[in-house]
C-alpha cells in the first residue's frame, strides 16, 4: 500500500469501525470490524453489504482473534544449522535469489516445483502473482489444492463448454427445486457456489414451497433441512446421476427449452448411458430403483430446478464423470442458463461478452508428469504426485519447491512420504503466516501480514457468485512497521527467482499491466482496440500496483468504462448484440448510480455495488470447437466403461468419508481457541450397528487401517452416519515437531490423508480419492 493511502494511525484507545470482506471461506461475507487503535477487537456482519446483508458465521466472528494470533510469524525466517532463525527481508530475498537461479540454470526450469494452497484464492496477491511467478521460472511443475478438491468440475466444464472456468452455479434465490449431492453448505458455507447465508437461502427455498433433496451418506445439518435425504453409498454419485439421465431419456422427460440448437451429442449420450438403468444402479448405490425414478420425475416436473454437486461427489473415483453428469441433468431438463436453474456468473473482472463463435476448446494431457505419467489438467499436475517427483532420481527431478500458502503435508495423501521428500530438497521457500507442518521444511519463510492489514478483492469467488456484484475493501489498519504487504512479497519473489533481484517490485505490477494492455489493444473485440497502451496505462488510478491492476481489470471488464470517460457499460466497440443472449450493454443495472465501472467508482461504494441477478448468457460463454455444448466429449465417453464396470463391483464392507466443520476451513484455522472446540473435533463417527458389530465403544480409541497405513482416533457413535460408512474430518494431524502452532498442537487430532498412499486418483482430473475408500477398524491396543 502507498504510504499516502494507508489509514492514519488513530490515537491510542480510539474506537472506530471499518468494512472488510471476510477471507475465511468462499461465502465472502461483508464484515464490520471494530478497531481500537490498530487492533481488531470485534467483527460483526455488515448489514449494508450488498451481497451478504449482515450474515456472519463463527469463522467471520473470529476475525480479530485470527488477525492477532500470537503464533503468526512477523518477520522472515531462514534456515541456519538445521533450525530457522529470524532474518531481514533483504536477507531472505537475497538467499532465495542466490539459491533458486543456480538450480534453474544448472538443472533447468522443471527442477523447481510450485505448490499453491487453498488460501491463495482468498487474497488479492494470490490471484495476481502466481502466474507471473510461473512465468519467471519457466516451470510446468505446478501442483495446487484443486486436485484435492475441485479439479473434476474444471475438467468437466472444460470438456462440456470449452472453458474450465465456465462453471454454472445454482440460482439459489429463484429455483423451485434443488438436488444437492456431496455438499453440506450449512457447515461449509458452500463451494464453487459463492453464496453468503447459504443456509438462509435453503430455508427460503423451503418457505416458498420449493423442494430440497440432499444426497449424502451422512445426515448432515443440510440433510436434516431437506425434504428428502438419500443416504447413498459413498462414491456412487456418478452411477445415480447416470441413472437419473437414463430415466429422463427413457420416459421422454428431456426438454432442452431455450438450449435447443445449442447442444450436440444427444443421441450419442442416450446410447452411452443405456446400461445405467435404475434397476442396474440401485444395488451399487444402495437405493431403491423406484426412488431413483421418483427423483428424476420430480426434477423434470419442477417449474425450475438446479443440480449441484461438490466435494463429496468430486473427490471420489468417478469425480469427473459425476461433475459432468450434474450439468448433463441441468441441460436435459432445460435448466442450464435459465433463471431458477444453473447460470453462468459474470464477474466485474471477467472479460467482456463477445459475439459467440467457436473457440479453441479444452485439452487434457498436453504434458505429463515425469515419474507417474499423470496428464496435466488445466496446467496442473496431481498434488498426490509431488513426493515421487522429488524423490525419484533422474533428469527433471524437482530439487526446489516454492509453496504459497500451502500445507500439503496435511492436505495431500501420504503426508509422511511428502514430509520425508521435502526434507530432502536442495532448497524450499514458503510464503506462509505460520510455521506449520509444511513450512517447517523451508529454507526461507516469508510471512504475509494479518488480513486486517491487507486490501481485499475476490477475483476468484466473484466468478462463482450466485448474484453479480463487486466489492473492494482497503486495509482496515496500517501495515505494521517492518512488515511487507503480501503483494509486495510475491512481487519481490518473482524478481528474485527471475534473476531481477534489486529491481523495484512496482516493475512487476507494471509488467502485468503492460502485458494485459498489449493483448487488449490488438483484440478487435476489445473496447480499447487500436489505442496506445502507454496512454491507457497512464490513465490508471490506484495507490499501489495491485490497485492499478484492479483498476485495469475493472475498466476492461463487462461493466467497465472501457477507458471512455463517462461511458456506461460496454462501449459500442465491444460489438455484442443483444441477440447474442447478453443483457443490453452487459453493464451496470439501471439505478446503480455507476456510469461505468473503474476503481474510483468502486471506492465510492464501500459496501459494494449490486450488479443484479444472474442472467442467461449462452452461447457467449462457450469456447468449444463446435461453438455448442458438447454433451459427450471423447475423454468422458472413454471413461464410461470404467463406470460401467462399477455396476458389478462388490462394495467394501466399510468405507470412509470426510466431513466439514462450521468452525474450520481445511488445516489453516485450527490455531484459534474460538474455533478449536465444540463440534469441531477429530473423531471417527460410526453408526451404532457397525460399532456393536466391531465391539467399539463411544470415546474409546479405534485403529483405522487403509492403503497408506493406520491411525488411531476416538470413536463417536452416532446414527447421523449410515451403516457401512465411517467419517473422519480433514485438516488435522498437528503433532509434528518443529511447528509453531500452539493451539493446534495442543489438540492435534490425526491426519486422515495418511490413510492414503496416493495411488487412488480420478484418472481424468488427477484428483485424489479422499472419500469412499475402504478401511478396516479394530479396537486400539490399550496404552500401558
Amino acid at each position: 500500500m502507498h504510504p499516502e493511502d494507508a489509514p492514519r494511525t488513530p490515537e491510542a484507545g480510539r474506537i472506530r469501525t471499518a468494512p472488510r470482506i471476510c477471507p475465511l471461506c468462499e461465502a465472502t461475507c461483508g464484515l464490520t470490524l471494530t478497531i481500537e487503535g490498530t487492533r481488531v477487537t470485534g467483527a460483526r456482519g455488515d448489514r449494508d453489504d450488498v451481497f451478504s446483508r449482515g450474515f456472519i458465521c463463527p469463522k467471520g466472528a473470529s476475525f480479530g482473534e485470527l488477525d492477532a494470533d500470537p503464533d503468526r510469524l512477523r518477520v522472515p525466517l531462514v534456515r541456519e544449522g538445521g533450525a530457522p532463525r529470524e532474518a531481514s527481508w533483504q536477507e531472505a530475498f537475497a538467499l532465495t535469489a542466490a539459491r533458486i537461479r543456480p538450480l534453474v540454470e544448472e538443472y533447468g526450469p522443471q527442477s523447481v516445483g510450485v505448490v499453491l494452497g487453498n488460501p491463495n484464492v482468498h487474497t488479492m496477491a494470490g490471484a495476481l502473482y502466481p502466474q507471473l511467478l510461473l512465468g519467471a521460472l519457466g516451470t510446468r511443475n505446478l501442483f495446487t489444492a484443486s486436485t484435492l478438491d475441485q479439479m473434476p468440475k474444471h475438467v468437466s466444464s472444460g470438456l462440456l463448454f470449452g472453458d474450465a472456468f465456465a462453471i454454472p452455479v445454482p440460482d439459489l434465490d429463484r429455483t423451485d427445486h434443488l438436488l444437492l449431492l456431496g455438499a453440506n453448505p450449512l457447515d461449509s458455507n458452500g463451494s464453487l457456489c459463492t453464496a453468503p447465508d447459504f443456509p438462509g437461502k435453503l430455508r427460503a427455498l423451503r418457505r416458498r414451497g420449493g423442494t430440497l433433496t440432499v444426497v449424502d451418506p451422512r445426515r448432515t445439518r443440510t440433510a436434516r433441512l431437506a425434504d428428502r435425504h438419500i443416504p447413498i453409498r459413498p462414491g456412487t454419485d456418478a452411477l445415480l446421476l447416470a441413472a437419473l439421465a437414463h430415466v429422463l431419456f427413457e420416459e421422454r422427460l428431456t426438454d432442452l427449452g431455450a438450449l435447443t440448437g445449442q447442444v450436440e451429442g444427444m443421441d450419442e449420450l442416450r446410447d452411452a448411458i443405456r446400461d445405467f438403468t435404475p434397476e442396474a444402479v440401485a444395488p451399487a448405490c444402495d437405493m431403491a430403483a423406484g426412488e431413483i425414478r421418483t427423483v428424476a420425475r420430480e426434477l423434470a416436473a419442477a417449474p425450475t430446478a438446479a443440480v449441484y454437486g461438490r466435494v463429496g461427489s468430486c473427490t471420489v473415483e468417478h469425480g469427473t464423470l459425476a461433475s459432468w453428469l450434474v450439468d448433463v441433468l441441468n441441460i436435459l431438463t432445460g435448466n442450464l442458463d435459465r433463471p431458477g436453474g444453473a447460470l453462468f456468473p459474470l464477474s466485474a473482472t471477467d472479460r467482456p461478452p463477445r459475439i459467440p463463435a467457436p473457440g479453441k476448446g479444452f485439452r487434457l494431457g498436453r504434458w505429463t508428469s515425469r515419474v507417474g505419467g499423470h496428464p496435466e489438467a488445466k496446467g496442473e499436475l496431481p498434488l498426490a504426485a509431488l513426493a515421487e517427483e522429488i524423490e525419484t532420481p533422474g533428469e527433471g527431478r524437482i530439487r526446489a519447491v516454492i509453496a504459497l500458502a500451502a500445507n500439503p503435508v496435511l492436505s495431500a495423501p501420504d503426508g509422511d512420504r511428502l514430509d520425508r521428500a521435502l526434507a530432502g530438497l536442495d532448497f524450499m521457500v514458503s510464503v506462509d503466516p505460520y510455521l506449520n507442518e509444511t513450512s517447517r521444511h523451508a529454507d526461507v519463510v516469508l510471512p504475509p501480514p494479518p488480513p486486517a492489514q491487507s486490501a481485499h478483492f475476490d477475483f476468484a469467488f466473484n466468478g462463482f457468485a450466485v448474484r453479480n456484484q463487486v466489492r473492494y475493501t482497503r486495509a482496515a489498519v496500517p501495515l505494521e512497521e517492518g512488515r511487507l504487504d503480501e503483494s509486495e512479497i510475491l512481487a519481490r519473489l518473482v524478481l528474485a527467482v527471475g534473476g531481477m533481484a534489486g529491481v523495484s517490485p512496482s516493475a512487476v505490477d507494471q509488467m502485468a499491466i503492460d502485458r494485459t494492455l498489449a493483448r487488449a489493444v490488438t483484440d478487435p473485440h476489445s473496447p480499447v482496440h487500436g489505442r496506445d497502451p502507454e496512454e491507457l496505462s497512464a490513465l490508471l488510478t490506484g495507490a499501489s500496483g495491485p490497485e492499478r491492476q484492479l483498476d485495469l481489470k475493472l475498466r476492461l471488464g463487462p461493466y467497465g468504462d472501457g477507458f471512455a470517460a463517462g461511458a456506461g457499460g460496454v462501449p459500442e466497440a465491444a460489438g455484442v448484440p443483444e441477440a447474442a443472449g447478453v443483457p443490453e450493454a452487459a453493464g451496470v443495472p439501471e439505478g446503480s448510480g455507476v456510469p461505468g465501472l473503474r476503481l474510483e467508482r468502486l471506492l465510492e461504494h464501500p459496501h459494494g455495488i449490486d450488479l443484479g441477478p444472474l442472467r442467461p448468457r449462452l452461447p457467449e460463454p462457450l469456447k468449444t470447437r463446435s461453438g455448442r455444448i458438447e454433451l459427450l466429449p471423447a475423454p468422458l465417453a472413454a471413461d464410461l466403461p470404467r463406470l460401467r464396470a462399477a455396476l458389478a463391483e462388490r462394495p467394501a464392507a466399510l468405507v470412509l468419508v470426510g466431513r466439514r466443520h462450521l468452525r474450520s476451513n481445511n488445516s489453516w484455522m485450527h490455531n484459534l481457541p474460538a474455533l478449536n472446540g465444540g463440534s469441531n473435533r477429530c473423531t471417527l463417527q460410526i453408526h451404532p450397528d457397525d460399532a456393536a458389530r466391531l465391539g467399539l465403544k463411544d470415546g474409546e480409541a479405534v485403529r483405522i487401517t487403509a492403503d497408506g497405513g493406520a491411525l488411531e482416533a476416538p470413536v463417536e457413535i452416532t446414527d447421523t452416519v449410515r451403516t457401512g460408512v465411517v467419517s473422519l474430518p480433514h485438516g488435522w494431524g498437528h503433532d509434528r515437531p518443529g511447528t509453531r502452532t500452539s493451539v493446534a498442537s495442543a489438540r492435534p487430532g490425526v491426519n486422515v490423508n495418511q490413510l492414503l498412499d496416493g495411488s487412488r486418483l480420478d484418472p481424468l482430473s488427477g484428483t485424489a480419492v479422499l472419500n469412499g475408500f475402504p478401511v478396516e477398524l479394530s479396537p486400539a491396543a490399550p496404552t500401558l
